[in-house]
């Protein structure tokens, strides 16, 4: 679970990253990879829930 975490936390870093590139630089390419970290995102919370669900019924 804690590979899990640490791979979710490095999304969001690109995430942040590539939304502020966006944001403030009107960089399109970074928009790309932002849509792309936050399709990432939603997998890796879907199988965080998952893994959630399982060690709360140990």
């Amino acid at each position: 679970m804690k590979e899990l975490v640490n791979k979710i936390q490095a999304e969001i870093d690109v995430f942040v990253k590539e939304a502020a590139a966006q944001a403030e630089k009107g960089n399109k390419a970074a928009g790309t990879r932002a849509r792309k970290a936050a399709l990432e995102l939603s997998k890796l919370m879907k199988e965080f829930r998952k893994v959630s669900v399982e060690e709360a019924k140990k």
